[in-house]
């Protein structure tokens, strides 16, 4: 039998019973209703009616990469439609609709794994359209600290060793904000808008997204060459610099988490240290 046939089973009994409690009603009415026949019928209606129930459950396919079909261009224009930008909606789930889902899980605070899960069906169900862009929502235009001149330049050092502590203090007094996509000011942050937020503070203007800050600094061969001050990367959701923070020294990171908000963990971390790009060495 068809996979599909099968994963659908539910839905056939229902329908099948169905046919059996017409075909029954229309046998005793020609003869005379049966004396106990709302008693007989009662547990098959009840039996129907909770079928029909857990349809929704049954209707909510598991897609993910390798998936295609009908299913998945519906998932494709969903996440269009509310912003998360798909080139190709061509109904095959390939690294591009990976890459949306999991930004949609990030966005609405489901475990990223790239996978449209039933959580996820029901998020989409009730998710509303991005209010500006695919990537980064509009910066709000007051309250956040940007320094005037250009943006420092990639591949170079740029923080001068006497600000390293006040850096690293400012960093530590955000400490418990809260996330959110897009947030630039102490109201809150994701992880690269805190980045740019604390070094604009002490008049060094950085890129806004992880993976341009990725190009700052100079490339360090592992962690042990990096000092606090400098600049420690991660591969999450997506391919490459997707989530960073600033090095504090003696293993440790500040960042914010998108479950937890600004806080500082280890590199060693079971979460971290498998999922750990690299670091930057951009202090002078």
């Amino acid at each position: 039998m068809h996979f599909r046939t099968l994963r659908n089973l539910p839905t056939l009994r229902m329908l099948y019973a169905l046919h059996k409690f017409h075909k029954f009603r229309q046998r005793h009415r020609k003869r005379g209703q049966h004396p106990h026949l709302k008693a007989l019928l009662a547990p098959l209606a009840a039996g129907i009616i909770l079928t029909a129930s857990q349809l929704p459950a049954y209707a909510s396919p598991t897609l993910q990469q390798g998936s295609h079909g009908h299913e998945v261009m519906v998932l494709q224009q969903k996440l269009s439609s509310i912003g998360y930008k798909i080139k190709n909606l061509d109904g095959i789930y390939g690294a591009e609709t990976e890459r949306a889902v999991a930004e949609f899980q990030r966005d609405q605070k489901i475990r990223i794994t790239g996978i449209v899960n039933n959580a996820t069906w029901r998020a989409l169900k009730k998710a509303k359209p991005r209010t500006w862009g695919t990537d980064v929502p509009k910066p709000e235009s007051t309250g956040t600290a940007q320094s005037k001149g250009a943006t420092v330049p990639n591949g170079q050092t740029i923080l001068p060793q006497s600000k390293v502590k006040p850096l690293i203090a400012t960093a530590k007094s955000y400490i418990g904000v809260p996330y959110q996509f897009g947030g630039t000011t102490p109201k809150a942050f994701d992880c690269s808008g805190y980045l740019q937020y604390i070094f604009n503070k002490h008049g060094i203007r950085i890129p806004r997204t992880a993976d341009e800050q990725y190009k700052l600094g100079l490339r360090t061969k592992s962690s042990k060459e990096l000092v606090p001050g400098d600049l420690v990367f991660f591969e999450t959701y997506d391919v490459g610099a997707s989530h960073c923070g600033l090095y504090l020294g003696s293993g440790e990171f500040i960042h914010t988490s998108s479950s937890k908000g600004v806080r500082i963990d280890k590199l060693s971390d079971g979460y971290w240290a498998p999922r750990f790009l690299g670091g930057k060495h951009i202090v002078k």
